[in-house]
């Protein structure tokens, strides 16, 4: 078997390099501030499970979370909910865009918790008295599972609820179904200002690493999740993360990951490391352009795919 190079020497900006002249892909127009991101920006980070971590520049370029947030409100919902959230959403891949008016047949389940139906229900359930509650328990979540306090980007907060018209839909077909006890109204808040949270590459790179690390965050040593919630987020990515471009990723890449709108991409080399990328120009899938493009040179240089020898 070929000895593991150390990523603890790779070199993140040389990686940059050779990816950022890519042109290809468009930037999301789904809200305004989406819309007037910058669609030269480009930043990786690798965390590794001693708490080093290796940036690019740009590494530290914030954008929102975005659909990048729904493996840790997935987690913080197994939490909170003691395993029942595999209850009330499926683990099944849909072969569907993430937006998809797609519900399991016979149950009104959501297929997964990656799809935006799937998310808006795992942030329901996520503790809390009302919608309030739950925003701060998901702050405090999120904010562990990154190893620093997170803030929040109230307008684009504002704007994915104003403007979520299809993620309104969805919830009040989940309320129809009766698998969603908040109010329509309430959880597409709730789950609009998770997708606000503001992240960089670096950032992603310690969250995807804490779930890489069976749940205990690298750089405090904290355990935020037990490993069998992590273990069952990771592989819930790994089937269904990257939507309908699941299966070709995990080909190509072999490495559990989530992708945003922002351009965003966290994985999650189990027990090897987390890894980001931040590039907001997008495939047809959703997916950041470079941010595949990377991901597809660490899996070969750091021999990380899950299947390879």
């Amino acid at each position: 078997m070929t000895p593991h190079p150390d990523p603890s020497r790779y070199d993140v900006e040389a990686l940059r390099e050779r990816v950022r002249h890519h042109r290809d892909g468009r930037v999301d127009d789904s809200i305004p501030a989406l819309a007037g991101a910058d669609p030269g920006l480009c930043g990786i980070a690798l965390a590794l499970p001693d708490g080093t971590v290796r940036v690019s520049t740009e590494a530290d370029v914030t954008v929102s979370v975005q659909s990048a947030v729904k493996p840790f409100l997935f987690a913080l919902a197994l939490l909170d909910t003691e395993g029942e959230a595999l209850d009330r959403v499926g683990i099944e891949p849909t072969g569907e865009s993430f937006d998809a008016i797609l519900l399991e047949s016979g149950t009104g389940r959501p297929p997964n918790p990656m799809v935006n139906a799937g998310a808006i229900v795992t942030a329901s359930l996520v503790t809390g008295a009302g919608p309030e509650e739950r925003m701060d328990r998901i702050a405090a979540g999120l904010s562990a599972f990154a190893g620093r306090e997170l803030d929040v980007d109230d307008d684009v907060a504002h704007d994915e609820h104003l403007l979520g018209d299809r993620n309104h839909a969805l919830a009040h077909l989940l309320r129809a179904e009766g698998q969603l006890r908040a109010s329509a109204d309430d959880a597409v808040a709730v789950y609009a200002r998770a997708c606000a949270t503001l992240v960089d590459a670096e950032t992603l790179a310690v969250m995807g690493a804490t779930l890489a690390g069976g749940g205990v965050n690298p750089r405090t040593g904290a355990r935020v999740v037990p490993e069998r919630v992590a273990r069952d987020v990771v592989s819930v990515m790994a089937t269904c993360g990257m939507y309908d471009g699941s299966g070709r990723w995990m080909r190509a890449v072999g490495v559990p990951a989530k992708s945003s709108v922002s351009g965003g991409v966290v994985l999650a080399a189990r027990g090897r490391l987390g890894a980001a990328v931040v590039s907001p120009p997008l495939d047809e899938q959703g997916t950041s352009v470079r941010g595949r493009l990377a991901s597809e040179a660490l899996s070969d240089e750091l021999h990380l795919h899950a299947f390879a020898r």
